[in-house]
């Protein structure tokens, strides 16, 4: 349930001993998340209030409350912008409301920011140098999660499997961010302190300086380029470059060549971050929200292409099924193309039948001469027909030897081509039907 600001006043005012508010206003923040408010005393000081909506945010204020006690008055002397104060807490069953002294500067819309001036990109490159260059050890003493190159990429393939399921993501996207993710030569960077909710609310801005950053609710060791992806995000390429030149001068080690690829995959991302929270606490209006950002990027895309956010190219799409009335093709077996019209490209072939003469063709069948001396003893049987089992070895046998003797002597009244047309063939290849003549012994 939503809480109004003053509300919020209410309830500072038990989180501060003495704390007597004379006007409140909303302030900006995660509204999926936290109700904020700003105070002012009899004073006049300013304090903001931050209200967790559902007991994980809750648990974020309470980390920022161990990340902002770890930061060492040596440490926050070294930084070019101020960190909030704890001011009190108010614990309402199983959330807990936090109280902050009042940080000099206002906040600023990303346009107000990239409309700036060089000034103002130079302080915003400065500042995520300084958070990007904190010791490693104030994230390990607090017990804040740390990830290596491939454990983040991983930990964002997980991530992408979840938002698939929930069947909202379109496929261009889908497609497309797990070719970055699966991408290794992506995801070489040297880790560092990560701020992990940086955006344009979390920044405090008075005459063109950054005066404080607010939010701390995410620090880890991960990819640096996470907090660049708000800013990545605004399509402002010019002031981006002037932030990441002044960042790169800045920072102890230089950053590596894929930084802006990895934020522009990181900020179309967290639509799809942001679609899953919504479902996940069963918000029909965040879901609709997201549903929106999500079509409008991927027609954005499938339009003009989008920022470049992997290395290698993205291969062209394969056909999900084939087109309607096409059977799928069988397994193992390549599609034909698709049949197209090319009457004006290539000339038209005119086919023109050959007449065929069925006339029968004559054919004169001579008959074959009947050798009296070897005919004599044999029978006439059809050709394939086995004779009877007890003659059929004898007869062979005479066959046989009549054959060879005419094969070898010839009969009177023939020649040895006589005797070889007498030989049957293979196969039959004529295209003309022969008449048989059976010859008859006299």
């Amino acid at each position: 349930m939503r809480r109004e600001p003053i509300e919020l006043a209410a309830v500072a005012t038990a989180a501060v001993p003495g704390l007597s508010p004379t006007a409140v206003s909303s302030a900006p923040d995660d509204p999926a998340d936290f109700d904020s408010a700003l105070l002012l005393d009899a004073e006049g000081k300013r304090w903001r209030v931050r209200s967790p909506r559902h007991p994980e945010a809750s648990t974020r204020l309470e980390t920022e409350f161990l990340v902002l006690r770890a930061f060492a008055p040596a440490i926050r002397a070294e930084l070019p912008f101020l960190m909030p104060t704890v001011a009190g807490t108010v614990r309402q069953q199983d959330l807990t409301t936090f109280v902050y002294s009042h940080l000099q500067g206002t906040t600023r819309t990303v346009e107000e920011l990239t409309a700036g001036p060089q000034e103002l990109a130079k302080e915003i490159g400065s500042a995520l140098a300084a958070i990007h260059d904190l010791p490693r050890a104030l994230v390990s003493n607090a017990d804040l999660p740390s990830y290596t190159p491939n454990e983040f990429r991983q930990r964002r393939l997980n991530e992408l499997d979840m938002a698939a399921t929930t069947g909202k993501i379109p496929a261009l996207l889908l497609r497309r961010w797990e070719h970055a993710m699966e991408d290794v030569s992506l995801w070489r960077f040297n880790p560092c302190v990560v701020h992990g909710d940086l955006h344009e609310d979390n920044l405090l801005v008075e005459d063109h300086r950054v005066t404080a950053v607010t939010g701390w609710t995410d620090l880890r060791i991960g990819d640096p380029a996470d907090d660049l992806a708000w800013l990545v995000a605004s399509n402002e390429h010019e002031f981006v470059d002037a932030v990441v030149k002044h960042y790169t001068a800045k920072r102890r080690d230089a950053p590596d060549n894929h930084l802006l690829r990895r934020a522009a995959l990181s900020a179309e991302f967290a639509l799809a971050q942001y679609l899953v929270k919504g479902i996940a606490a069963a918000d029909a209006d965040m879901i609709a929200e997201a549903e929106g950002m999500l079509s409008t990027l991927a027609e954005d895309i499938a339009e003009y292409g989008g920022q470049p956010i992997s290395v290698e190219p993205l291969p062209p799409a394969k056909p999900d099924s084939p087109p309607t009335g096409q059977a799928p093709a069988a397994p193992g077996l390549v599609d034909a193309p698709a049949a197209t019209d090319n009457s004006e490209a290539m000339p038209a072939v005119h086919v023109t039948p050959i007449p065929v003469d069925v006339t029968p063709v004559p054919v004169e069948v001579t008959p074959i001469p009947v050798d009296e001396e070897n005919a004599e003893g044999t029978t006439d049987q059809p050709s394939g027909q086995d004779a009877s089992q007890g003659t059929a070895d004898d007869e062979a046998a005479e066959d046989s030897g009549a054959s060879d003797q005419a094969e070898s002597t010839g009969s009177e009244d023939g020649t040895q081509e006589d005797a070889a047309a007498r030989k049957p063939s293979g196969a039959d290849t004529s295209t003309v039907a022969l008449t048989v003549v059976d010859a008859k012994t006299t």
